[in-house]
């Protein structure tokens, strides 16, 4: 059976004598008569066809089909006092919409944003992740994370952080363990993710020329490549900080072979006609301090996952 509109006020109404349990009670809240509460919760009764509330001398009590809606008007009502908060945010809370590439949003943003939140609770992040360039106007994101060259037209750019490529693979792919010199990396299934600077780019710099590389397998983002290489499906060559958590992991190893600068870096940029607020210049700051640590942060596991004893009885 639907609710008509018009029952929504006695749903409002049957909500809180059922948290009270008590007519009278639920009276004083909403600034009504007991009689006009039973009234109420007597209309929706009859609509349902079924007892809400058993009467007896002392007061009321809930019935097991009172209890059942009882508990859904209560999450319901829950959710909507939610969303009437969200439509009016508090004055101190302040927000910022940042857009950054996935995978360093993946494996070195997120990772850190807790330090963030610790140290500013009331900014709000909005993430956003593309590999386009979106527009920095009034209804854009005020900031943005992008890997390449620095210059971009209408854009203000500081650099972040530099990078390297380097080749890793799981250490439970077939003849990672045997690998002694960069030229056996050739015989890897290899990977690619597009990036401007490729295997070919990786063997020069380590010495390596001449080499027939087998085809590989491609893929349109860095954090694809990556988890397909933790699968074992082959050796990448991977950005530095993208890396990091896997290696942390152990999901994936460092192969031999010298780190290979990249061309490309990364940088904060905004809109060059925008001065930026106090909030979009804190984060900036704390991208730039964060940039100076190199490992990852990782989540804490529960003891009893580790195998550890718990905390609080760790001194019995």
């Amino acid at each position: 059976m639907i609710l008509r509109p018009a029952l929504l006020p006695a749903l409002g109404v049957f909500a809180v004598a059922a948290r009270h349990q008590n007519f009278a009670h639920a009276a004083q809240e909403l600034h009504l008569t007991a009689s006009a509460v039973s009234h109420h919760v007597r209309r929706l009764e009859e609509l349902l066809g079924t007892v809400l509330f058993q009467r007896h001398a002392r007061g009321v009590r809930l019935t097991a089909e009172g209890r059942q809606l009882a508990d859904a008007a209560a999450a319901a009502l829950s959710d909507l006092n939610a969303v009437a908060g969200n439509l009016h945010p508090q004055a101190d809370i302040v927000p910022l919409r940042v857009t950054t590439i996935r995978s360093l949003s993946y494996c070195w943003l997120i990772p850190r944003l807790p330090r963030f939140a610790q140290q500013h609770p009331r900014m709000r992040i909005e993430l956003q992740t593309s590999t386009e360039l979106v527009r920095f106007d009034e209804t854009g994101p005020e900031l943005g994370i992008r890997y390449g060259l620095g210059q971009w037209p209408g854009m203000t750019a500081h650099h972040l952080m530099d990078d390297e490529l380097c080749p890793v693979a799981s250490p439970a792919l077939p003849g990672v363990s045997a690998l002694r010199d960069p030229a056996q990396i050739a015989a890897l299934p290899l990977l690619s993710d597009m990036s401007p600077q490729g295997w070919r780019d990786w063997f020069r710099a380590a010495g390596v020329r001449g080499l027939d590389l087998p085809s590989v397998h491609t893929f349109s983002d860095s954090t694809d490549a990556m988890r397909a290489a933790v699968y074992g499906i082959g050796a990448v060559l991977a950005r530095k900080h993208i890396a990091q958590p896997y290696l942390q992991r152990y999901e994936l190893v460092r192969l031999p072979g010298p780190a290979l600068k990249a061309r490309y870096a990364y940088y904060v940029v905004h809109a060059e006609h925008r001065a930026l607020s106090p909030t979009a210049q804190a984060f900036m700051d704390w991208l730039k301090r964060e940039a100076l640590d190199e490992r990852t942060p990782l989540p804490a596991l529960p003891d009893e996952l580790l195998g550890l004893p718990p905390a609080d009885r760790a001194h019995d």
